[in-house]
């Protein structure tokens, strides 16, 4: 899988893949997306002071580095649980220097989640413990209960098969009733397919560039 790095409209990079003609965040923004989707509409909605995230597709750490920063200002503890089938290697993800935008990110902690063992516990920061799993997504294994996951896979349209019965199943039956699920896509197939897994599904305001995108409670 070739990547390479694209600089989005808001200044920050993300990569691309040219066989898939996918970029790992949006064009419009790839800090500004992730901010909106995953910690406004996911981790500032949260009420419990100890929180377990399962993040479906790990890539550039990015999401994983708001949570980590977000977790200070928030006094919260992070339990964080990523999956990856393909991690970035040093040449990809050194040149994303994703603290260069981010206020108060502890100093080399994007490099540190990168460079950290897969399938171990480490702590990242005092409040911020992270394991990564080497995985496709319909065969991880994620110890429950889950209150909250980043669901990041590349789109429906390009990955269809990471965006099953099967994967949204196998992720309700990690999460307690009130957890919160949240995805860029708004797709009505994904809605259905999330109701049908015991999600109630919202469409929430996107970010720049989408109209809306869904945000989900385990019933």
């Amino acid at each position: 899988m070739e990547r390479i790095i694209r600089i989005t409209e808001d200044g920050s990079p993300t990569l691309f893949v040219q066989e898939m003609d996918e970029p790992y965040h949006s064009l419009r923004g790839a800090i500004r997306e992730s901010r909106h989707v995953f910690i406004r509409q996911g981790l500032l909605t949260m009420q419990e002071s100890a929180l377990r995230i399962l993040e479906v597709g790990f890539g550039t750490g990015l999401n994983a580095l708001l949570t980590l920063t977000e977790s200070i200002s928030l006094n919260k503890d992070i339990y964080y649980h990523a999956v990856e089938k393909y991690p970035l290697n040093r040449q990809e993800y050194r040149p994303l220097n994703y603290e260069k935008f981010i206020d108060q990110v502890p100093e080399g902690a994007l490099d540190r989640m990168h460079e950290c063992p897969w399938g171990k516990e480490v702590q990242i920061s005092e409040r911020f413990v992270l394991y990564k799993e080497t995985a496709d997504f319909r065969s991880m294994n994620v110890p429950p209960p889950i209150h909250l996951v980043y669901f990041d896979a590349f789109s429906p349209e390009k990955q269809p098969e990471l965006w099953t019965e099967q994967v949204m199943d196998s992720i309700s039956r990690l999460c307690d009733p009130g957890a919160v699920l949240v995805t860029y896509s708004a797709k009505g197939a994904v809605r259905r397919t999330l109701a049908s897994c015991g999600f109630d599904v919202f469409k929430v305001p996107g970010p720049p560039g989408k109209r809306e995108m869904i945000r989900a409670v385990k019933r």
